[in-house]
């Protein structure tokens, strides 16, 4: 009970008490009620502080500093050299950015549709069969490991010569198969890699969306006579609908934001087929030293992602919940 909540009660008490039906408005009440108010309002502002204070810093500085190089040519030795829309211009003949792109968005459709369904399907197992706190923490531990981390040792286990996984293919009598190395799988690799890591994250998220849906409402279809299925596809589907909107928008927007696999694992290759645009950002801006093309790349990166980021929200309706 808020502090607020509590002085009205309390004032409604003591109306009572005497007998007026009314409660005290006395200055000394009003004083207080106003004093209470400013105090919560100042711990509000307290708390909240941290997360404004790092995100200015952070997030938004860089921002407006990364769009005010865009409009220049700089090599991170001379000084800055205003260029106007030059380098925005420059995006638009340039193939390799286009094709990063492409490769880029090949990659942010396979994490998210593999890794949504995957942790729909964990998340619908841990309501049904075990809803154990030990295998909720199984389940984040491959999300703890860094992605460095995780390229390096997948990098081994899949390598076509000492692998792991290639070892056990050859058990089977089957050809063993670069899947780093094969410019036609590569991307897909790196993709299914980063789902595998992320599932479980995921399907947690999905797990407590599920646990706000009312039982009754399952008891309610099951007197009806609806199978688990059509109870999965027509409550828990619906009722979760803001749960999965956000777990989608949250994965693209960290899909759109591959790097480090990329870099550890492939390095772009082979043949440009992993080559998403934040290598091609790193490339441009610290191996070739055109930092003013790299931040117009990544001020049209950020456009892209908060246009789809507005469309998913819209067609999706992510603020109306059916449980309301």
């Amino acid at each position: 009970m808020t502090a607020t909540r509590y002085l009205k009660n309390r004032d409604v008490g003591e109306a009572r008490l005497s007998g007026t039906g009314k409660p005290d408005t006395s200055d000394s009440s009003v004083r207080m009620h106003s004093h209470l108010k400013s105090a919560e309002k100042r711990a509000g502002y307290l708390f909240i502080a941290p997360a404004v204070i790092g995100f200015l810093i952070f997030y938004l500085v860089p921002m407006v500093r990364g769009l005010a190089i865009s409009f220049t040519d700089w090599d991170l030795i001379s000084p800055a050299k205003f260029v106007g829309f030059a380098n925005y211009q420059k995006l638009l003949s340039d193939q390799h950015f286009s094709h990063a792109l492409v490769v880029t968005v090949i990659y942010v459709l396979v994490n998210i549709t593999t890794q949504t369904i995957a942790g729909l399907g964990i998340a619908v197992l841990m309501q049904r069969i075990s809803q154990s706190s030990f295998i909720r923490s199984l389940l984040l531990i491959p999300w703890l490991v860094p992605n460095v981390t995780i390229a390096v040792i997948t990098l081994f286990l899949l390598d076509p010569n000492v692998g792991l996984v290639n070892h056990l293919l050859t058990m089977l009598h089957t050809e063993p198969i670069a899947f780093y190395g094969n410019p036609d799988i590569a991307i897909f690799t790196v993709a299914l890699v980063n789902s595998w890591r992320n599932m479980g994250y995921t399907a947690l998220l999905i797990f407590a969306g599920m646990q706000i849906v009312p039982k009754m409402i399952y008891d309610a279809a099951e007197i009806d006579g609806a199978s688990t299925s059509r109870s999965f596809f027509s409550i828990t589907l619906p009722l979760i609908r803001p749960i999965l909107v956000m777990v989608v928008v949250v994965s693209m927007i960290g899909s759109f934001q591959i790097f480090d696999t990329v870099a550890v694992a492939t390095k772009g290759g082979p043949l440009d087929s992993t080559r998403v645009i934040y290598f091609y950002i790193y490339e441009k801006a610290f191996q070739q030293g055109q930092m003013g093309y790299a931040a117009a790349m990544a001020v049209i990166l950020l456009i892209i992602i908060l246009v789809m980021t507005l469309v998913q929200l819209r067609l999706t309706k992510a603020t109306e919940s059916d449980l309301a």
